[in-house]
């Protein structure tokens, strides 16, 4: 059994934040299985995949009314930085890293997702944003100013 299974807990009730996520457990999974001749581009396809995975939220936080540098898109650089890390050290041959990472990953991903996706879900719901359009229908409840935080609770 992979150290993070996709379970229903991880929902967060837009379909295509949820699809999204899925994939990103289903490549980590992977990765965490690989043997160390496929490991490094398994672990390229997952950096690829994240990428795109916080840069599509980023734009929905920006589109939206967070702030640049809230702290929500702060963690997904820092994420990426990690796992970019890991890929430059397989270059080398060094898979360590990754291997490490993988188990971090394992941990962090549900709480950022059962935290700070899960309010940037209601905050897109609650605003009306289509994600696959990127229109908002209730402009009138987008912030009156910037959310420099993760729009929930949770942080600041």
């Amino acid at each position: 059994m992979p150290a993070l299974p996709w379970t229903d807990g991880l929902k967060l009730g837009l379909p295509v934040m949820d699809e999204t996520h899925q994939e990103f457990v289903d490549l980590l999974a992977r990765a965490e299985t690989a043997d160390d001749a496929t490991l490094p581009a398994l672990w390229n396809e997952l950096v690829e995949h994240t990428t795109e995975h916080f840069d599509r939220e980023d734009e929905w936080m920006l589109a939206t009314g967070f702030a640049l540098g809230n702290c929500h898109a702060m963690q997904h650089r820092a994420v990426l930085q990690v796992l970019r890390h890991g890929a430059a050290e397989a270059t080398q041959g060094n898979l360590a890293p990754i291997r490490k990472v993988i188990q971090e990953l394992a941990v962090w991903f549900p709480h950022h997702a059962q935290t700070m996706d899960a309010s940037l879900a209601l905050h897109l719901q609650g605003v009306g944003f289509d994600p696959y359009t990127g229109q908002v229908s209730r402009p009138e409840a987008l912030p009156a100013e910037a959310i420099t935080g993760c729009g929930g609770g949770d942080c600041s």
